[in-house]
């Protein structure tokens, strides 16, 4: 089923690109267009005497051309999309170029799930052993600093310039603890935005229960070592990962967010099984990085997820390419304001440097900054939310509208109404 104008327009990497798109969405400049259920593909007669081929994996989605552009994807890739969307291409025998490329993609991801040579247990309990000692002396030091900042109060810390808190973020990231550095780098950047001394009270008391459970890490459960782990910024092996639970089922995309904090920027996509258990897909990139192109909200995906260890919902990544089945209308049952707000703090309590939680809204409308269910309760929106855009794609109510809850506050990712899945 060909994608909507509002999911083509949700895969681009920005409106200029949608606008060079626009420009070239009509028959005259394409050749050798076909489509399958997986594949699409067509060429596109540009200045130059060869034309650029473009091919588009749809369960991905992924997508290559052949000219020089580095946005993925290019002005030629959404094109070739509203095209598709508009019903002017037919399926047909798979090109060439676009056949080779699709095999190739299947042939690395055979290559990626084959099992890691083994690993000398010698020397991994001595690289183990090595970063816990680092970690040790850099958490203790970060505990002084704790105590040093709230003796002196909120107010000084509050006057502090960014290098202060660059410091100390330097000192974590030598003592690998990359997560939480990140955490205070980004503390000192929104504190000279002029943070407030509640939010920084609640981070520093989220910093001081990390610092907390690290001195008390031989007593914690292996879930709840996972979930500290990964929040100081030790990651748990790729191949560790996919050697360990594997869950085999039908995934619903529900929605996607990017953010860019410092010099990390992170895409989270959160899928959905039919018994309304949630796991999330998360990328980074660093400088001279990009992220990839997330899946289209509404997607249904047949795929084995490895599983992160940790607390619900759990982090998982996809062991081969997912099967693109049908996508949905409708993003699946939800729940009232109270309900959500009971899954999150039992989430929060279990783990409590937690960032944030995805929910689910079932029969809401939109005000100028909350979400209202039918009972009249809230959630306030978070500051950055669209909302021109929302109210012209929801009218001011939506059938389910799904999200993250983000310090309290509700981020809009996707829409449901009238028998559409809408990504904002």
């Amino acid at each position: 089923m060909p994608w909507t104008q509002e999911q083509v327009i949700a895969a681009a990497p920005d409106a200029a690109s949608v606008a060079a798109g626009r420009k070239l969405a009509s028959p005259g400049p394409w050749s050798g267009t076909g489509a399958t259920d997986a594949l699409l593909w067509g060429s596109c007669q540009g200045s130059g005497k060869k034309p650029y081929q473009v091919s588009i994996d749809l369960t991905g989605p992924a997508f290559r051309c052949s000219c020089p552009s580095r946005k993925f994807p290019c002005k030629h890739a959404i094109a070739l999309l509203l095209l598709w969307s508009a019903g002017a291409i037919a399926d047909g025998e798979v090109s060439d170029f676009a056949s080779s490329w699709a095999d190739e993609r299947a042939s690395k991801a055979k290559t990626r799930s084959k099992p890691a040579a083994p690993v000398d247990p010698q020397a991994q309990a001595a690289r183990r052993a090595e970063r816990v000692a680092k970690m040790d002396a850099g958490v203790g030091e970060f505990s002084r600093w704790l105590s040093d900042l709230v003796r002196a109060g909120l107010a000084e810390a509050l006057r502090r310039p960014l290098p202060w808190w660059e410091t100390t973020a330097s000192r974590l990231v030598d003592a690998q603890a990359p997560g939480l550095a990140e955490r205070v780098r980004d503390t000192g950047a929104d504190v000279v935005a002029g943070l407030g001394a509640d939010e920084l009270l609640e981070r520093i008391g989220v910093w001081w229960m990390l610092v907390q459970a690290w001195s008390r890490r031989d007593s914690l459960t292996t879930s709840e070592s996972a979930d500290l782990h990964a929040a100081l910024g030790w990651p748990t092996p790729t191949a560790e990962v996919r050697g360990g639970a594997v869950e085999s089922r039908v995934w619903t995309v529900v929605g996607a967010h990017r953010d860019q904090k410092g010099r990390l920027a992170q895409q989270r996509t959160w899928l959905r099984d039919d018994d309304g258990r949630y796991r999330l897909l998360l990328e980074t990139a660093g400088p001279g990085q990009s992220l990839g192109v997330p899946a289209l909200a509404g997607a249904r995906l047949r795929a084995d997820l490895a599983i992160y260890p940790g607390a619900e919902p759990c982090r998982g990544l996809f062991v081969d390419t997912p099967e693109a089945l049908e996508p949905q209308t409708r993003l699946g049952a939800g729940q009232s304001v109270d309900a959500a707000l009971a899954d999150a703090a039992a989430a929060f309590a279990t783990t409590p440097w937690r960032d944030r939680h995805p929910v689910m809204l079932a029969d809401v409308r939109f005000g100028a900054r909350h979400v209202v269910d039918p009972s009249g309760q809230s959630l306030e929106l978070v500051e950055d939310t669209p909302s021109t855009e929302l109210a012209a794609i929801s009218g001011g109510r939506a059938d389910h509208v799904f999200g993250e809850l983000d310090g309290g506050r509700f981020r809009v990712l996707t829409v449901s109404v009238d028998g559409r899945v809408v990504p904002l």
